[in-house]
């Protein structure tokens, strides 16, 4: 029986993630254009298979496929009006395959638009759209809500707030530095980091973005800024290199053997929880696994 995923952050541990879903989901033949949620409900053995997928492989948390399950981002796919069923359904899957052993987190992106004053989006219509969605993932039996992929730090705020508002479970929060070691909008990660602690929200850390290697400087920014260092687990989830074309088709060009290095430097900097991103696959989740096993042993 898994003790609460706070208990095993606070002890020491690191925890093995999964790695990218639509990467997997597109080799699995998702139709172009077709989000991965409306699999969820369409296809809820290939959602499976792919969780499952990353389980053998070692991950020890698997994020729900529900990075695009606002309501706001659902709505492009005719799924606004089932967004609980949806968030519910996808959790309900993950926990499936995840048993008694291994973690579930509810997965939450941003909500596809932009924040006041750039944008439409209030920050209190932002937080009843996270709330949702929230509340859905945690009926489904989630172990956190994961909210990841933030570049406004607004958004990333209410969506801090929303998860709050919805349920007691703990809450991460992660962000994409993919422009000039920033987000996209201007974000750097000590700003983040800072923000996070005032908010009193355990985990945070880096995911997505541009170069994996370019993680090794986030994480020590993120740790620094951070006023009590020892209460703070951090999260290295980048992905597989940097893409280019070939043929036509998007390649990242990270290995699996690659990022195994990777992640045992990303711990050794103080990252608690390990995975990967976009272009990633299982493949590199078991390479991950067998280095940090090797260097640590294998977690209880």
């Amino acid at each position: 029986m898994r003790l609460p995923i706070l208990e095993r952050l606070a002890s020491g541990e690191v925890l093995i993630a999964d790695g990218a879903t639509g990467t997997m989901l597109q080799e699995a033949g998702i139709p172009a254009g077709t989000p991965g949620e409306a699999w969820v409900l369409e296809r809820p053995e290939e959602i499976k298979r792919l969780h499952r997928a990353y389980v053998e492989a070692g991950s020890q948390l698997i994020l729900t496929t529900t990075f695009g399950g606002t309501r706001t981002r659902l709505k492009a796919a005719g799924l606004a009006v089932q967004v609980t069923e949806v968030n519910r359904c996808a959790a309900e899957l993950a926990r499936q395959v995840a048993g008694d052993d291994r973690y579930v987190g509810g997965d939450i992106g941003p909500t596809g638009e932009m924040m006041v004053p750039i944008g439409p989006l209030t920050f209190e219509a932002a937080v009843e759209l996270f709330a949702e969605q929230a509340q859905a993932l945690a009926a489904g039996g989630v172990d956190c809500i994961y909210i990841e992929t933030m570049s406004d730090l607004n958004e990333a705020k209410a969506a801090v707030e929303g998860a709050r508002q919805a349920c007691d479970l703990p809450v991460f929060c992660t962000f994409s530095f993919d422009t000039h070691g920033h987000t996209s909008m201007g974000v750097s990660p000590t700003q983040a980091a800072q923000a996070m602690a005032e908010l009193g929200v355990p985990v945070t850390g880096a995911n997505c973005g541009h170069a994996p290697e370019e993680v090794l400087d986030f994480l020590p920014q993120m740790r620094q800024a951070a006023p009590d260092a020892e209460a703070l687990a951090l999260i290295a989830k980048p992905n597989a290199g940097v893409p280019r074309l070939v043929k036509r088709q998007v390649v990242y060009d990270a290995t699996p053997q690659r990022m195994a290095e990777l992640a045992l430097r990303y711990v050794e900097l103080g990252a608690r929880i390990v995975g990967t991103c976009c272009g990633s696959s299982p493949a590199h989740i078991a390479a991950i696994t067998a280095a940090i096993h090797k260097e640590r042993g294998p977690s209880t």
